[in-house]
């Protein structure tokens, strides 16, 4: 068993500190075991797509070809992209 040898140091509100401390309690965990899972889990959820992947021949065979193929239209999309989205201010005079 590898004993924890680091620290982290945080400075937090007390509205933070409140969240951590009830969420921490519900879960059943410490604060420190609660936020060490928790910022664990967010950190592997950022650098998902950065790690290793293997692929047996045929299916690097498969994925290079993907790859290398050119790109091609999908019907609708430029028209959906170029649309408004839920996150663009209504026109004037809209309905909300």
């Amino acid at each position: 068993m590898n004993a924890k040898a680091e620290r982290l140091h945080l400075r937090l509100n007390e509205q933070q500190k409140a969240l951590l401390e009830a969420a921490s309690h519900a879960a059943g965990d410490s604060v420190s075991t609660f936020v060490l899972k928790a910022a664990t889990e967010a950190a592997a959820d950022v650098l998902a797509d950065r790690r290793v992947f293997l692929l047996d021949e045929d299916a690097w065979r498969v994925f290079d070809e993907a790859l290398q193929s050119p790109a091609q239209d999908v019907a609708g999309l430029r028209e959906l992209l170029a649309g408004p989205t839920v996150l663009d201010p209504p026109a004037e005079g809209a309905a909300r």
